[in-house]
This record gives structure tokens, sequence and C-alpha cells, in this order.
């Protein structure tokens, strides 16, 4: 068998090819009237396509802040979020009191200009003090008077959140020097001037990391102090340890006793 070749004149090539490049042109010229036309709409309409773009940045902004609360007020402990804790968050607080069970603060959320007033007058602008310890610290009456006397209400301190116990924070708390651009950490200052003795750390497992290094960080504090003597751990004068001795001696005592009566 032979195979018959056909071959195509020349001139039907030439309309095919023309065909599929009017059809090209047409589908480009499609496109560009689509682009241009939204484009005259969004010159036209300008201010409208920017409003729509602000609302949805503003909206985006109200839900991500609201699903990490990050500009939520906390009135009472147990409002934290379980999360925060474990990640050892830092709060932004005022200083409201001193009292015998640790530090009264007021929490201050991050300020977001429009937003946090917004959203303040909704939750209402009560505010309560949560009840703050300083964790890994057992103060002196010295050590609660140095505290009153440095840390004054409505003073801004950080509290970096190491556990929660019922209605009582344990927190790391850092206060700005007068005058400075630094800050310190207070669970260590009170350490390091004897004004307090480390203690373990409520509310971390004693095997995690985070206790260990909490506890090298404040026994570094008071071994500064014990090896200063400053405050509990200043040692008495010669005479003041002789003076001691006698008063504590049984026959001093007895012929003090004696002159009393005579």
């Amino acid at each position: 068998m032979h195979r018959i070749h056909v071959n195509m004149p020349e001139s039907s090539r030439e309309d095919e090819e023309m065909t599929v490049r009017q059809q090209r042109y047409q589908g480009h010229q499609s496109s560009n009237n689509i682009v241009s036309s939204i484009s005259k709409f969004a010159d036209d309409h300008l201010t409208l396509v920017r409003n729509i773009s602000t609302g949805l940045a503003v909206v985006g902004v109200i839900v991500i802040a609201r699903s990490i609360k990050l500009i939520t007020t906390f009135h009472a402990v147990s409002e934290i979020p379980a999360r925060f804790i474990e990640k050892n968050v830092s709060l932004r607080g005022k200083v409201h009191s001193i009292t015998e069970r640790g530090l009264k603060v007021e929490h201050v959320p991050i300020y977001l200009p429009v937003l946090s007033g917004i959203l303040s007058r909704k939750q209402g602008v009560c505010t309560s003090p949560m009840l703050v310890h300083l964790a890994g610290v057992e103060l002196t009456p010295e050590g609660r008077e140095w505290l009153q006397k440095n840390l004054a209400p409505a003073q801004t301190v950080w509290l970096k959140l190491i556990s929660r116990e019922d209605d009582r924070l344990h927190c790391l708390v850092s206060q700005s020097r007068e005058g400075s651009m630094f800050s310190y950490c207070v669970n260590e200052e009170v350490l390091r001037l004897g004004l307090a003795r480390s203690a373990p750390v409520v509310g971390v497992r004693p095997d995690s990391r985070l206790y260990w290094r909490l506890l090298k960080r404040l026994h570094r504090a008071e071994v500064k102090a014990e090896r200063k003597g400053r405050g509990l751990w200043k040692e008495d004068s010669l005479w003041e340890r002789a003076s001691k001795a006698v008063r504590d001696n049984a026959l001093f005592s007895l012929m003090r006793r004696i002159f009393k009566r005579t």
C-alpha cells in the first residue's frame, strides 16, 4: 500500500495562523480591558478603596490583639491565660500598695491608639490590683520597709510571670532606676542588700531548667550580700559581741537581779 500525502495550500496555512493570532490578540485585549477597568474604578473611588483597606487592617489588628490578649486588662490572677505563665510573659503594672503578703499591682495593658480607647469603654474602666509575690525571695521586715520606700504607688513595674498560686502571682519584678534607662530586678536587689533570704521557687518543678536558672541567679545575689556583710549578714563589732556575751552571762544576770532588789 502506498501512503497518500495531502499537501495543504499555502493560503490555508496563512489563514489558520492569522485566526490563531487574532484569538490571542482578543484574549490580551480582554485581559487589558479588565485591568484597565479595575484601575479606573480604583482611581475614581480612591477614598473608598483606602477606607476599605484601612478598615480591613483595623479589623485584623483587633482580631490579633484580642486573640493574644494584647490589650486586655487583667483584673484578677485567675484571668491570666495559662500560656502566659508557661511562656513567662512579662506584664506591665502600676504599684498600688505593699502588704505583708506581697505587692498589690494593677495591670496596665499595652496601649494602642484608638483601639485601646474603644475596648476600654467596652470592658469598663474599673481596675483592681493583683497580689504579687517576689519569686524565690523571703523578705525581712527591713526588706518590706525598703519596698515601701522604693516602690511608691502608681510607679510602673514589669512582672515576669513565673507561677500562679491561688490568688497570688510569683514573679520577677523589674523597675527602672531613677534617672536611668536601665532597669533592675527587685528580687535580686533585696537579696543583694541583705534584706531578704533566697527561698524555693513556688510552682516550678525542681527538676526544670527554669527552677535552677532562677535559683542560681538569686543565690548569686545573696552571696554578694553575705560577702559584704550587708543587712541580715552584717556582723557585730567586737564591742557589740563582748557586750552581748556579758549580758547573756548567768553570773552577770544574777548580780543584776541582786542589785535591783537592794
